[in-house]
């Protein structure tokens, strides 16, 4: 038998054995965390010393490679890597700064969100806030509503449905407004782009815009893009001129190819606006593009009256007011003028702390308006005459 001595002996030795073997773990754990947290860090100082690449758009294909645009305007002739898949001419590729060769194909969206600068809506304009344009509500119905909620019809009858449509009249007369409403109708998405601001804000990158609001309708489709002041982009092209015009040429060019690139029967309309029909280049006005021009001309007696109840729906009009007198008065007025009438109506009634409209305020008003818009024309003679 072991003595006391002896076991006591065993007992401590085992003891610190397992002692040992707690620490050791404990320090490999340690260990693991520290080497994890080390490759971590050196990851991060990794993509901190990365040089960073450069954004490019593919201008062609050629035999010997691939020609690049920077965004500065310089092009180049580069090579491609096997992991970049197939490229095409108009796509937005990463390029190496150092030799530029093509590293990854990346969506257009994400070098340009075309979402900031074009107004994106679902309208809620019906067809009974639109007065005084019943011939040109049928017309937009047959060229634009029909095709989008009843594109069998037009299949079974073999015709093929316009792309777009252009409306075209002075301003104020509901050009805007027939466009909302057939949107509405229709469930579509409105994408509003105006011509004079994609010409002005986007030199160098106006073709890429047009391009996107394209596929940004294809995305968000039903959907009709609604081109105000087309004039300013579809103008009669010259031969010669400044780098500006020539960058407008361009712009022009690739909005004519988005409109022969898409099917009459797809769910996607253009409808064009214009006050200056007469500037405009006949390209955009061929069948199969703009064919279908609509005239939104200043309302007749019966459109004045129209218009005039729409705005005055939620207005207290005294009972002695005289109709005939003031549609008299308002003879020659667009929509947008009719409706300032009844505001500036409403605010003669307010001056004199009234809440019922007389006729005196409704003359006042338009004698008012007729002022404004007299102002308006001399002051446009005197810059311009």
């Amino acid at each position: 038998m072991k003595e006391k001595s002896e076991i006591d002996v065993e007992k401590a030795l085992k003891n610190s054995t397992m002692g040992y073997s707690v620490d050791n773990s404990q320090v490999e754990l340690e260990n693991r965390v520290l080497k994890e947290t080390i490759e971590h860090l050196k990851n991060e100082l990794a993509k901190f010393q990365k040089t960073p690449l450069l954004a490019a758009e593919v201008k062609d294909i050629i035999q010997d490679g691939v020609m690049i645009r920077l965004n500065n305007g310089n092009e180049f002739l580069v090579s491609t890597s096997p992991a970049c898949g197939k490229i095409l001419p108009g796509d937005s590729v990463l390029v190496e700064q150092k030799n530029l060769t093509i590293i990854k194909k990346i969506p257009i969206s994400k070098v340009f969100n075309v979402e900031k600068f074009v107004i994106v809506e679902k309208p809620t304009t019906e067809w009974q806030q639109v007065g005084g344009l019943a011939k040109q509500r049928e017309e937009i119905k047959e060229v634009v509503e029909l095709p989008l909620l009843k594109p069998e019809l037009f299949e079974k009858v073999g015709i093929t449905p316009p792309k777009g449509i252009l409306l075209h009249g002075p301003p104020g007369t509901g050009k805007t407004l027939l466009a909302k409403a057939v949107a509405a109708s229709t469930n579509s998405t409105f994408i509003e782009v105006v011509g004079s601001e994609l010409v002005q804000k986007f030199i160098g990158e106006g073709a890429k815009l047009v391009k996107e609001i394209f596929e940004l309708a294809r995305d968000k489709a039903p959907s009709i893009i609604f081109i105000d002041e087309l004039d300013a982009l579809a103008a009669r092209r010259i031969d010669i001129g400044t780098s500006g015009e020539r960058e407008v040429q361009r712009t022009f060019m690739q909005l004519l190819a988005e409109l022969d690139g898409f099917k009459p029967l797809g769910n996607i309309k253009i409808i064009g606006c214009t006050n200056r029909r007469d500037i405009l280049d006949p390209a955009i006005l061929r069948p199969g593009r703009l064919d279908r021009m609509i005239e939104v001309p200043v309302p007749n007696d019966e459109g004045i009256m129209e218009i005039f109840k729409i705005h005055t729906k939620r207005m207290k009009l005294d009972s002695k007011v005289d109709m005939k007198k003031l549609v008299e008065g308002m003879k020659g007025m667009s929509g947008a003028e009719i409706h300032a009438v009844c505001t500036e109506a409403g605010y003669f009634a307010i001056r004199k702390n009234k809440y019922i409209v007389t006729q005196k305020d409704l003359m006042d008003a338009i004698d008012k308006v007729r002022e404004e818009e007299k102002a308006e024309g001399e002051e446009y003679l005197h810059m311009f005459g």
